[in-house]
């Protein structure tokens, strides 16, 4: 479970990456040459194997996992606030 996302090939941790930086999943599967779809299926896994319910608990718990780098998010990605 937890142990094969940590082992896991390197695109889930391109794709919890670039989801830490607030790109949507439409970006994600762009850039990583897969469909939306696929996105979607791939982080609804990842959360279950790391039993979080949320793509916020994710984050969190990737990041507590060292699974993604400590990366600030990006300001092209639509996330964060401004103002």
């Amino acid at each position: 479970m937890v142990e094969s996302v940590i082992r896991g090939d390197e695109s889930d941790r391109d794709l919890l990456t670039l989801l830490y930086q607030g790109f949507d999943d439409a970006t994600v599967a762009r850039r990583l040459g897969v469909s939306h779809r696929t996105v979607q299926r791939r982080v609804q896994r990842i959360m279950s194997d790391l039993g979080v319910s949320g793509r916020f608990a994710l984050g969190a718990k990737a990041q507590e996992l060292g699974l993604i780098p400590d990366i600030t998010p990006s300001p092209n990605s639509g996330g964060g606030r401004t103002g």
